[in-house]
C-alpha cells in the first residue's frame, strides 16, 4: 500500500503577490473601469444597441451581482449622449371627437412652450372678449337688434288694431296677453252692454272677433320665430365682435409661431372656432354678479378647490405635456423599477366630482415607454413579469410600434365602461431585460413572441481567469470604486488580499469572481474597518477583520449547529475507527452565507438480493441527484464484486440525525467508504472526513463547496483539539478550487490538520483502514488481507448461505 502525500500549505492558498503591482495605492490609478471580465456581454451590448431594425432588443442574462444593470447604463449613458434628442409629445382636445384626443409630436422643448402659450391666449380671452362685448359698438349693434325686434312686433300688432277699428273691433291688453273686443264709438263695449245687444249684432260682432282673433293667432305665432331670427342675427353678431378681437391672438401670435407644424395649426385653428362658438362662456358672472375677468380653471386650482362643470370646461383649450424633453440633451435612458402595467404603458386618471367619476384628455398620464421613447428602456424582467399584463403590454407594444393607453380592466376584457381612448403615440424604444439566465430560458423555450423581440442575448460571466493582466484590471475597479464612493485608498497588499478573497468567492484558486457586488461591499467595509483603525490607507489586516466581520455577522446558524455537536447532541466522532460509519461532508447556504459542516453516514449489510436501500429515498426525504448517487455506487458494486455471481446482500444508507431534505451526489463516495466497511468489517477512522461523488469505476470526482467542507470539519476538530491525525479527503479535481481560511493552511503547515486528495475509491479506503484496496490477480481474485478480498469473501459467505438455505430450507451455521 503506497502513503498518499497530504498537500502541502502552498496549493491549499493561492497568494496574490503584491509586488507585481506597480502602484503603492489606488491613488496612484488614473484609469476608471466600471466593469470588468464582461467582454462578451459588453461585445453583444454594443451589437444590439447598433441594431437599428425592429427586434434586435436585449436581455441581460447571469446572476445577480455581476454588473448588468452598470454595464448596461454606462454603455447606453455614453451612447445616447451622440443620439438626437427626441419630440416632445402632448396631447390636446379633439372638439370634432372628444374621447378620442389627438396627440401631437414637437421637437424638444416646444410642447412645454405651446402648453404655455395656450395658458396666456386663455389669460388674454378672459380679458379680451369680456371687453369687446362690453364696449359701446357692441351694444348699440345689439341694442339695435332689439330694437329691430321690438319695433317689428309693435308695427304687426298696430297694423292688426288698425284694420279691427275698421270694422268696430280693437286690439286690448289684458293680463292674459292680447285679446279683441268690440267698440261702439270708439269705446270697448262692456259684457252687460253686449248682452242686450240684438242677435243679429252679437253675430255679427262674433265673427269679426273671431276673424281677428285667427289673425291675431297667426301673428303671435310669427313672433317667436321673429325672434329666433333676432337671436341669431346676436349670435351672428357675437361671432363676427369674438372674430374680430381673437383674430389678433391667434394670426399675429400663435399662427405664425407655429407654422412650420401642421398639427398645431388644425389644433389652433380648432381651438379658434371653439372660442367663437363658444363665446359667451367667457363673459358670465361669477357668484357675486361681476363680470368674470379671471380663468375660472386656474383660480379654481389656485384656490386648491375642486373644478366645477363649469370650470372644467375651459380644460379643452389646454396643453397635456406628456413628454417634456427640453431637459434632455441626446436620448433619455431610463430604468423603470416598478414596471406595472400602467407604468409601463400609461394610465387615464379619473376625478371624483358631484358623485360621479370623471376625466378627460388633461387627465392622461405618462409610462416609462414615452419617457423611454427615442431612447432606452432598461426593465427587470422578474418584476415585468410579476406585475399583471405588464409583459403583454411591452410585447404589444413593441409588435405594434405604438403606445396605445388603456385601462388595464379594458385589456383583460373585464369591463366596458366608456372611456377615453387617446390617439395611440408611434414607438421607437430599445428595450433592455435585466435577468438571471432561467428566466432567458424560460421565455425563449415558452413564450413564441420572445425570440423574436429580443434576439440578442448579453450573457455575463460569473468568474475570469485570474492572471496578472485580470489582476490589474481589478485594481483599477477597486480604484474607480474608491474615488466614486470616496473611500479610503487601498495599498496594494490591500488589493492583494482583496483579489485572493474574490477567487475564494469564485471557488477556484485559478478564477476571480466577476459578483461585484459582494465584492463592492467588502471594500467598502475595508475602508469603514480602516476608518475605525485610524489607517489612512486600507490595509490587509482591514479587509480581513471586513472579511471576518461578515462571517461573524452571519454566523449565528453556523455556530448552532457547531454547538449541537460539540455537545454531542448531533452525533460526531473526530477520533477512533468504526466499521461502517464515515463522516460526510455538506454544505448549508444561509442568505449569501455558505457554511461546511460534517454528517455521519451508517451502513448496515445482511443477506439479501443485491439491493441498496437509500433510507432518505424511501421516505422521501432525499432528491433525485441524491438518489441517483447511490444507484451509481450500487452499479460500482455490481461491477467490481458480481461480474459471475448474484450480489446476495441488501444494504442499507442513511445519513444519522438528518431530520431535513438531502440532495447531491457529493457524499456517494463516502456512502460507498461506508459499505465497503461493512462489508469487510474494517473500521474507518474516524480522524477523517469524506467529500467527492464517484462513478462506476470507482474513480473519485469534483464536487461543489469545497474549501466550506473543509473548513466545517476544521472548525469541529479545533475546536476539540487539533492532533495532527485528522483530515479531509477531497477529489483530486477539486485541488485547484482550494481556497482555505489562513487558520486553515496554518493548522496543515504546523503538521496539526490534513488534506488529502484522493483519484480513486481505492486510494480513499487505503487512507480510512490503513489497509491495502488490492488488485485482482491473473487467477480472479483478491490478496488475502486486503478490502477487496475481505469483500469478496462476505460476499461469498452469503452466496453459499443463500445457496444453503435453497437447497435445505434453512440457514447452516
Amino acid at each position: 500500500m503506497s502513503v498518499k502525500e497530504r498537500l502541502s500549505p502552498a496549493t491549499l492558498y493561492q497568494q496574490c503577490d503584491p509586488e507585481q503591482f506597480s502602484f503603492e495605492t489606488t491613488a496612484d490609478l488614473d484609469n476608471a473601469i466600471a466593469i470588468i471580465g464582461q467582454d462578451r456581454a459588453v461585445e453583444a451590448i454594443q451589437f444590439g444597441i447598433g441594431m437599428a431594425q425592429g427586434g434586435y432588443n436585449l436581455f441581460a442574462l447571469g446572476p445577480n451581482g455581476v454588473g448588468k444593470y452598470t454595464a448596461v447604463s454606462r454603455y447606453l449613458d455614453q451612447q445616447a449622449k451622440d443620439n438626437p434628442t427626441p419630440p416632445d409629445w402632448c396631447y390636446v382636445h379633439n372638439f370634432e371627437q372628444p374621447h378620442q384626443p389627438n396627440a401631437i409630436s414637437l421637437p424638444a422643448g416646444k410642447a412645454s412652450e405651446l402648453c404655455q402659450a395656450m395658458e396666456n391666449l386663455l389669460d388674454e380671452l378672459f380679458t379680451v372678449l369680456p371687453a369687446t362685448f362690453e364696449s359701446e359698438e357692441y351694444q348699440i349693434q345689439r341694442q339695435a337688434i332689439h330694437d329691430r325686434l321690438q319695433a317689428r312686433q309693435e308695427k304687426g300688432l298696430e297694423q292688426l288694431d288698425e284694420a279691427a277699428r275698421q270694422e268696430a273691433v280693437a286690439l286690448i291688453k289684458t293680463p292674459q296677453g292680447f285679446a279683441i273686443a268690440p267698440l261702439s264709438e270708439g269705446e270697448v263695449i262692456r259684457t252687460e252692454q253686449f248682452q242686450k245687444l240684438s242677435d243679429a249684432e252679437k253675430l255679427r260682432y262674433e265673427q269679426i272677433i273671431e276673424k281677428y282673433q285667427n289673425k291675431l293667432q297667426k301673428l303671435m305665432r310669427q313672433m317667436p320665430q321673429w325672434s329666433r331670427q333676432s337671436r341669431e342675427e346676436v349670435r351672428q353678431l357675437d361671432q363676427e365682435m369674438a372674430t374680430f378681437a381673437i383674430s389678433p391672438l391667434f394670426a399675429d401670435e400663435l399662427m405664425k409661431k407655429y407654422e412650420a407644424y401642421p398639427e398645431v395649426v388644425d389644433y389652433l385653428q380648432a381651438v379658434r372656432q371653439d372660442v367663437i362658438q363658444n363665446a359667451d362662456k367667457f363673459l358670465q358672472s361669477d357668484d357675486s354678479g361681476a363680470s368674470r375677468s379671471q380663468n375660472p380653471m386656474m383660480a379654481a386650482l389656485q384656490a386648491r378647490q375642486p373644478l366645477t362643470p363649469e370650470s372644467a370646461f375651459f380644460n379643452r383649450y389646454q396643453v397635456n405635456v406628456l413628454v417634456d424633453n427640453s431637459q434632455t440633451h441626446g436620448a433619455p435612458v431610463i430604468y423603470d423599477d416598478h414596471p406595472t402595467f400602467a407604468n409601463l404603458i400609461g394610465r387615464i386618471e379619473h376625478e371624483a366630482r358631484m358623485g360621479a367619476l370623471f376625466t378627460d384628455f388633461s387627465m392622461i398620464k405618462q409610462g416609462s415607454l414615452h419617457k423611454a421613447n427615442g431612447g432606452y428602456l432598461i426593465l427587470d424582467a422578474r418584476k415585468v413579469l410579476l406585475n399583471p399584463q405588464s409583459w403583454e403590454g411591452l410585447k404589444r407594444a413593441l409588435q405594434s410600434g405604438e403606445i396605445k393607453i388603456e385601462p388595464l380592466e379594458h385589456s383583460l376584457g373585464l369591463m366596458s365602461t366608456a372611456t377615453l381612448e387617446p390617439e395611440p403615440i408611434p414607438l421607437a424604444v430599445k428595450i433592455v431585460l435585466l435577468g438571471e439566465r432561467y428566466l432567458y430560458y424560460m421565455l425563449y423555450q415558452l413564450d413564441p413572441d420572445f425570440g423574436e423581440l429580443f434576439k440578442v442575448a448579453a450573457d455575463f460571466e460569473e468568474e475570469m481567469v485570474r492572471d496578472e493582466a485580470n489582476s490589474l484590471l481589478y485594481a483599477q475597479f477597486i480604484s474607480s470604486l474608491v474615488k466614486r464612493e470616496d473611500l479610503h485608498p487601498f495599498s496594494r497588499a490591500a488589493v492583494a488580499r482583496v483579489i485572493e478573497y474574490s477567487s475564494r468567492l469564485a471557488g477556484d484558486a485559478q478564477r476571480l469572481s466577476t459578483h461585484m457586488q459582494p465584492m463592492a461591499d467588502l471594500m467598502r467595509e475595508a475602508s469603514y474597518w480602516s476608518a475605525q483603525n485610524d489607517h489612512a490607507l486600507v490595509q490587509p489586516a482591514d479587509v480581513q477583520k471586513a472579511i471576518e466581520a461578515q462571517r461573524y455577522r452571519n454566523g449565528r446558524i453556523r455556530e448552532r449547529l457547531q454547538e449541537a455537536i460539540l455537545r454531542d447532541t448531533v452525533l460526531i466522532d473526530s477520533d477512533g475507527a468504526v466499521v461502517g460509519q464515515i463522516n460526510a461532508l455538506s454544505v448549508i447556504s444561509v442568505g449569501q452565507h455558505m457554511f461546511g459542516r460534517p454528517s455521519r453516514i451508517t451502513a448496515r449489510v445482511r443477506l439479501g438480493k443485491g439491493e441498496v436501500i437509500d433510507i432518505e429515498r424511501k421516505v422521501e426525504m432525499g432528491g433525485p441527484l441524491h438518489a441517483k448517487g447511490v444507484l451509481i455506487l450500487s452499479g460500482f458494486l455490481g461491477g467490481r464484486y458480481a461480474e459471475k455471481r448474484p450480489l446476495s446482500l441488501t444494504a442499507s444508507l442513511v445519513f444519522e440525525q438528518s431530520y431535513g431534505g438531502v440532495d447531491g451526489d457529493s457524499a456517494s463516495s463516502a456512502e460507498l467508504y461506508a459499505l465497503l466497511s461493512a462489508m469487510a468489517s474494517v473500521p474507518l477512522k474516524q480522524s477523517f472526513a469524506v467529500t467527492g461523488s464517484v462513478n462506476q469505476r470507482g474513480q473519485v470526482q469534483a464536487i461543489g463547496g469545497v474549501n466550506e467542507k473543509i473548513e466545517g470539519f476544521f472548525d469541529i476538530c479545533q475546536a476539540r483539539g487539533l492532533t495532527g491525525e485528522q483530515g479531509v479527503l477531497i477529489p483530486t479535481a477539486n485541488v485547484k478550487n482550494l481556497m482555505l481560511r489562513h487558520d486553515v493552511v496554518a493548522a496543515v503547515e504546523a503538521g496539526k490538520f490534513n488534506v488529502y486528495p484522493v483519484e480513486t475509491i481505492d486510494e480513499g479506503i487505503e487512507m480510512l483502514t490503513g489497509m491495502p484496496a488490492g488488485e485482482r490477480g491473473e487467477d480472479g481474485r483478491y490478496p488475502p488481507n486486503t478490502i477487496n478480498r475481505r469483500v469478496t469473501d462476505y460476499l461469498d459467505s452469503l452466496a453459499e448461505t443463500q445457496r444453503a438455505f435453497h437447497e435445505n430450507g434453512k440457514v447452516q451455521s
